[in-house]
């Protein structure tokens, strides 16, 4: 079956890549690997071909668990072991699906025999599975909250317990986690993102050599895999080998007192939270001398570590696109010389400068390729570096024009278009919530029935049983008793009696953004502010697991300026870039988020959706809103406002009128909308007490205007 994978060795490219993948398989306690970027770079191809690389493990025959015979695990479930000799298997990589079940990630226990019988009837996961071998999730952005939970708890722990009303299993979980993602589709929770110990970003090749050999040998690879696998199994066979190499030289690595103040300077100057960040980079510069074949760390080691283990872990904030300034990183280990000038003359293959200083190539290739990769120009170097270089002399007279290139809109001839300004500094929002209890997808903002939350009360299981609500169950079987025959201190129980636990917890919406750029939100200072605010806004969303939408409306159209998604950051991207100026459509604004509500409660039913309209509340343009005459630009403006109160969507007005004179529109379209209307300043977390009770009070009291009225009267 492996044979059929595509080989490691001939991945075109992709250094940062394969070299984090391998210094895993030196050391699996670096602690994995986290794959960022775009789709169709050889992602998961480079990390299911990992497995092939790796040793073979001693396993206790027939344990499910994969015990180690010279230390099988004493809480194993098939134990105890006796002593004897092992079996070997190769490792495994077990490939964790973004919408399995939480039994089918730590397995499951039936309640039934345990209640009745006392037996502790087991059947392994996926993390029994992975235990001594690797983890893939593809996707790993995508990870629901629950799954992400145990999780953290297994590679915290390393081990696995299952737990059902008192009965627990308890077994061994340690395991290589690599994942890989898409940024464009959201970010990691900073938990989960930690406990990556490398994380590589990788982009396609702007090389036409590289994409040409890419696109060849995918081809032949895709014509005979066996045949492809068979010209590449030498190469395969000599990194397999320097991997075992590796591993054994490891413990005689020996990490001085220089390199532990090179990397602890380096975490204090790029001031990473926690201490995990600096024994991460030892591990991993440790792992780079043994696999460039040597006993001692050296400053070029310490400096690869540092581009491998921190640029995820430097983040201050969700917005903060990932990196490391690689001179302040020169300039930090400047400071710490090497001891030890002897080695110098020893001839070595990597340099500071190089994508990866140890390599020459994993199979040991003179040509400076992966594995012995064939020289083709493109094995050696940055992939993104040709690609950028003959950029930067285009870019010299862009800055100018470069607002105006993302903005359809600009060609709206109801006005003169001002630049782009900044946002303001981000601030703590108080919470906005949708009322009423919601079934969508885990998440921190709105209360919904959820697997994980206080019980609530039971109900009859809908397929597998996963948490049981013992006191119903135990209500539910014992009129049953002398009926079926009771004659021990056990209940009888049957299937019938299992009561579901039913939970509540939180879950992530929909929030869409509603944004005015219209020529009367245009004053530099009040845009920066709205900026500022909606920044704040999705900094919040992300914390509670939301997605997104966004669209501007000014001049005589609307546009989605980006449909739902969860990455937060490309919203905050889109928002940056804004431009103002021209008439205010706000109908076709709002038209247009009726629209993609719409179309999104098709895709996915259970996310409720929460709107935020960001206006002044003026109204100059009809728009294009179907072509209708016959009303003011006011007046349609109220009939959409109410068209989307009457789907029963929640709605919040975010009132950016300013100045002593106020005409209080952005209250009357809160009132149309059902909603409750917050000035800028009142959508502070330090101000407007009472703002979620008021969001709920608007959506209940819809059916009585007057009290609607006056709600919204006190919100603005």
């Amino acid at each position: 079956m492996s044979s059929t994978h595509f080989p490691f060795s001939a991945v075109v490219g992709q250094d940062d890549l394969r070299l984090a993948l391998l210094l895993n398989a030196v050391s699996p306690a670096v602690g994995g690997v986290l794959v960022r970027g775009e789709k169709g770079t050889a992602k998961s191809t480079a990390v299911r071909a990992l497995s092939a690389l790796l040793p073979q493990v001693d396993v206790v025959p027939g344990c499910r668990f994969s015990c180690a015979p010279a230390a099988p695990d004493p809480s194993c479930p098939d134990g105890p072991h006796e002593s004897g000799p092992g079996a070997l298997r190769p490792a495994r990589m077990v490939e964790l699906p973004v919408g399995a079940s939480e039994d089918r990630l730590v397995g499951a226990l039936d309640i039934e025999r345990a209640l009745a019988e006392g037996v502790k009837a087991f059947e392994p996961g996926l993390l029994a599975d992975a235990h001594r071998g690797i983890l893939y999730v593809d996707e790993v952005n995508l990870l629901h909250d629950h799954l992400v939970d145990v999780l953290l708890d297994a590679a915290a722990m390393g081990a696995s317990y299952v737990e059902r009303e008192g009965v627990s299993v308890r077994h061994a979980a340690r395991f290589l986690l690599v994942g890989t993602m898409n940024p464009e589709e959201g970010e990691l929770r900073p938990q989960l993102l930690d406990r990556f110990g490398l994380t590589v970003e990788v982009a396609a090749s702007r090389e036409p050599a590289q994409r040409v050999e890419v696109v060849r040998r995918r081809l032949a690879y895709e014509d005979d895999p066996a045949g492809f696998a068979t010209r590449w199994a030498g190469d395969e066979h000599e990194v397999r080998a320097r991997v075992v190499a590796a591993r054994a030289l490891l413990p005689k690595v020996s990490l001085g007192d220089t390199a532990l103040l090179q990397i602890a300077a380096t975490c204090a100057g790029f001031e990473v939270d926690g201490m995990r960040a600096d024994i991460v980079m030892a591990r991993t510069a440790t792992a780079l001398a043994a696999w460039a074949g040597r006993t001692d760390v050296r400053k070029e080691d310490v400096r690869q570590a540092a581009l491998l283990a921190l640029p995820h872990r430097r983040r201050r904030n969700p917005f903060d696109a990932p990196g490391l300034d690689e001179d302040m990183l020169d300039r930090i280990l400047d400071e710490f010389p090497d001891e030890d000038p002897e080695p110098e003359p020893e001839p070595e293959p990597e340099g500071p400068g190089d994508s990866g200083p140890e390599y020459d190539g994993p199979g040991g290739g003179p040509d400076g390729g992966p594995g012995g990769t064939p020289p083709q120009g493109d094995g050696s170097q940055d992939p993104g570096t040709p690609a950028e270089s003959p950029e930067t002399p285009e870019t010299g007279e862009a800055p100018a024009e470069a607002p105006e290139a993302p903005q359809p809109s600009a060609q709206e001839a109801a006005g003169p278009e001002q630049a782009a300004v900044r946002a303001a500094e981000p601030f703590r929002t108080k919470m906005l919530s949708v009322p009423g209890l919601g079934e969508g997808a885990s998440g921190r903002r709105s209360r919904a029935r959820t697997a994980h939350g206080r019980t609530t009360g039971s109900q009859r299981p809908r397929g597998h049983l996963t948490k049981l609500h013992l006191a119903a169950t135990v209500q539910a079987a014992a009129p049953h008793q002398k009926a079926r025959g009771r004659d021990g201190r056990g209940l009888v129980i049957r299937k019938d009696d299992l009561r579901q636990a039913t939970r509540e917890g939180r879950e992530g919406n929909l929030v869409l953004f509603v944004v005015d750029a219209s020529g009367s939100m245009a004053a530099r200072q009040r845009m920066s502010a709205v900026k500022g605010a909606v920044l704040s806004l999705l900094l919040d969303a992300y914390q509670r697991r939301d997605k997104v939408g966004l669209i501007t409306f000014r001049g005589a159209t609307a546009e989605l300026a980006l449909p739902p998604t969860s990455s937060v950051d490309a919203a905050a991207t889109r928002l940056e870039q804004l431009p103002t100026g021209g008439r205010t459509p706000l109908a076709a604004g709002l038209l247009k988020a009726h629209e993609v509500l719409r179309i999104e409660r098709l895709r996915d039913p259970s996310r409720r959706p929460l709107l935020v309209v960001v206006t002044d509340g003026r109204a100059t343009s009809a728009g294009n809103v179907g072509g209708r005459t016959d009303s003011s630009p006011r007046e349609l403006a109220g009939h959409s406002a109410r068209l989307l109160q009457a789907g029963g969507v929640a709605s919040v007005v975010v009132d950016c009128e300013s100045g002593p004179v106020r005409l209080g529109l952005a209250g009357v379209l809160a009132q149309d909308l059902g909603g409750p209307a917050v000035t800028l300043d009142g959508l502070r977390a330090d101000s407007l007490a009472g703002l979620v009770k008021n969001v709920r009070t608007a959506v209940a009291s819809t059916a009585s205007p007057h009290s609607s009225s006056n709600s919204n009267r006190r919100a603005a």
